[in-house]
């Protein structure tokens, strides 16, 4: 199963994903690039599920994760991304985006 891949847009028209990911140096912006495809291709076996998002984990550099949640059967948002140092903030961000989204689509 493949998945369309979109970044969560928040009502001011900005994303926090694409956000992050202009901070990031050329090399991990590949890395980040290459987890974004293998989303896309359906696979999530580096994804773990929790708090209604999931965590995809590249073990590279510092850490590198991607939040994301399912939207149906084939719509993937991506929420944000950070590091494992600063992982539980960024977890609380992306369920706090996430839980905003579903209000606003009436969810």
């Amino acid at each position: 199963m493949s998945y369309r891949v979109v970044e969560l847009l928040l009502e001011d028209g900005s994303s926090p994903y694409a956000d992050w990911f202009a901070t990031l140096d050329p090399v991990t912006a590949a890395k980040i690039t290459v987890a974004k495809l293998r989303i896309e291709q359906g696979n999530l076996s580096n994804v773990e599920w929790f708090r209604g998002i999931g965590e995809y984990k590249i073990n590279w550099g510092p850490g590198y994760r991607v939040y994301l949640a399912r939207d149906g059967m084939t719509i993937i948002v991506l929420l944000g991304g950070g590091t494992k140092r600063r992982q539980q903030k960024d977890i609380d961000r992306s369920v706090l985006l996430w839980q905003g989204y579903k209000r606003r689509k009436g969810k």
